[in-house]
């Protein structure tokens, strides 16, 4: 429930305002996470194990190409989620209770795992790397928010898978 507050916020929603969507009581949320950070925390890990393992458990059931599209959905989830709850996670890498730098390793392996299964059938190109694809992520959704320009962003996400195919595969 928290995940959906987050992401569905335009700013930074209180503990209260939480409680409230989880339909529980403030002393029920603040038992189970005793602060707010302890909270972000949960969630933030929470939605960065769904991505690293989304990529395996995608490719399990899609081809590479499908797999990497669906993918980019769940990042564009990811971050929706993160710009909910911004303002904490900033001051929680700040003081260094979020290892933000593990974070991205993980995430490149998982956009990595899609890749190497993708060019393995060349679907995709060999000259990409995963970090061009975060990169390109993060323009797209800097652009094209998630929940304020879907359109935007699909189109955009679209030209993205586009341009990872080899040329003759276009």
């Amino acid at each position: 429930m928290a995940t959906r507050v987050f992401a569905s916020a335009g700013t930074e929603p209180s503990m209260r305002e939480i409680a409230r969507e989880a339909e529980v009581g403030i002393a029920t949320l603040y038992r189970h996470f005793p602060t707010k950070e302890s909270l972000v925390d949960a969630v933030y890990r929470s939605q960065v194990v769904r991505l690293t393992t989304g990529a395996r458990e995608l490719l399990d059931q899609l081809p590479p190409a499908v797999a990497m599209r669906r993918w980019m959905d769940l990042f564009g989830d990811w971050i929706a989620t993160k710009n909910g709850m911004l303002d904490t996670l900033l001051a929680m890498i700040k003081t260094g209770e979020l290892a933000h730098g593990q974070t991205r390793i993980e995430l490149l392996a998982a956009i990595t795992t899609i890749l190497d299964a993708g060019r393995a059938v060349d679907e995709f190109r060999r000259d990409v790397t995963a970090e061009d694809i975060a990169a390109s992520l993060i323009g797209i959704f800097t652009v094209a928010p998630p929940r304020q320009t879907e359109g935007l962003a699909n189109r955009l996400l679209n030209l993205l898978l586009d341009g990872l195919r080899p040329p003759a595969r276009r």
